[in-house]
């Protein structure tokens, strides 16, 4: 006699259907993809794929995109580096063909007058709208793009903006390229939101906004140790020290871009069209001070508990350094770290909060602040080591 087998009612079988389909949608983030990181050769790309081949071991692949590549990585196990130009729109359609999804880092940043206003806008403006073109034809569906907390500020005037959050009311006031280009570049990215792309789907898109990055391998902390070598490891205090600054590890602003990244796929609701800022637990600190909690492992020392500079002389040196660049732009590219844009930004207050991204995709630090100071700590250590070495 056959064995009678029970007749599933069409509702169990739905249900089950159902929780196949939920489950496979939450459990596809990262399973068997493609991730395209643009500027993946760079200080924070190259670090942000290293996060993502440890903590997204089902990934298939993750493609590097630079100018300028990095031949180290090119034994990484399913790293696939490609060199293109970012405001070549063909080269980023080449890279981009099969990603799932993007994370869009590559950006010049120069604030001190080495890069020419309109090759800023190429890269950052540019380079830019031509991911989003290429997301629509390839049909990329997630983009994540690294903003700036420049976007908001400090502005030209020097405002404060104090343990603000990305609804904090700031009047906004640009008048230099690379701050300009950052708020043109996260408006384009915010406004492709909803876009129709390649298959039917829609983009969905989202932008973070780092404070001042810093962590081992950073060049501008490498060269303002190279420059206090010059005066024999004493640095003249030139702000008050009650001027604050958020600062972020960059191992955090890795894993902020990865969580998003998870965040976007599982629940793209819950982050489209949405702006962040990235910060963690460094405590706030003006610029000298905070950079003396690396340089001080190496001997450096800081001369004065208030500003040995009147304020009215460090503005004359500003101004001047940026007549003596104009005066000289025929002839060379004199591009010091002083000029008035930069002076109003380390002279001026600017701290965030990031409750935001903690309550839309759940971000806390990776690292304590005692984590990421030692590690850059050591790397200035050995870096301060093999000079030593060297004589």
């Amino acid at each position: 006699m056959k064995k009678q087998v029970p007749h599933e009612s069409g509702s169990a079988l739905w249900f089950e259907f159902l929780l196949i389909y939920v489950t496979g949608q939450m459990g596809s983030s990262g399973k068997n993809q493609i991730y395209l990181v643009t500027g993946g050769c760079g200080f924070l790309g190259k670090n942000l794929v290293q996060m993502l081949l440890k903590e997204e071991p089902g990934l298939a692949e993750v493609r590097v995109f630079d100018l300028h590549l990095d031949e180290s990585m090119r034994h990484l196990d399913r790293v696939t580096l490609i060199q293109g130009d970012i405001s070549n729109l063909e080269d980023v359609k080449a890279a981009m063909k099969g990603a799932h999804l993007v994370i869009h880092t590559a950006s010049l940043v120069d604030v001190w007058g080495r890069v020419s206003p309109e090759k800023i806008t190429a890269v950052n403006v540019q380079g830019t709208q031509n991911v989003i073109e290429a997301c629509v034809t390839q049909g990329t569906q997630y983009l994540i793009y690294t903003s700036s907390m420049e976007v908001v500020g400090p502005n030209a005037r020097g405002d404060p903006f104090f343990r603000g959050n990305e609804d904090t009311k700031y009047e906004v006031v640009h008048t230099e390229p690379y701050p300009v280009s950052k708020a043109k570049a996260e408006r384009l990215v915010i406004e492709a939101n909803g876009r129709a792309v390649e298959g039917g789907k829609q983009l969905v898109t989202c932008a973070l906004r780092p404070t001042g990055i810093y962590g081992e391998h950073h060049p501008l902390m490498k060269q303002f140790y190279e420059k206090g070598l010059s005066t024999k490891k004493c640095l003249i205090r030139a702000v008050p020290a009650s001027t604050e600054h958020g600062r972020v590890y960059v191992g955090n602003v890795s894993w902020m871009h990865l969580l998003v990244a998870r965040k976007i796929q599982e629940s793209p609701s819950a982050v489209s069209g949405q702006v962040y800022f990235c910060y963690d637990d460094s405590p706030y600190k003006s610029y000298e001070d905070f950079n003396m909690e690396f340089l001080g492992s190496c001997g450096f020392r800081m001369l004065g508990s208030r500003p040995l500079l009147p304020s009215f002389l460090l503005r004359f040196m500003a101004l001047f350094n940026a007549f003596l660049q104009w005066l000289l732009k025929p002839l060379c590219n004199y591009a010091p770290i002083l000029n008035p844009y930069t002076l109003t930004v380390v002279r001026t207050t600017f701290t965030v909060q990031t409750s935001k991204a903690k309550e839309h995709f759940g971000y806390q630090p990776l690292y304590s602040w005692e984590e990421s100071r030692a590690r850059t700590v050591k790397w200035l250590q050995e870096i301060d080591a093999q000079r030593d070495a060297g004589k």
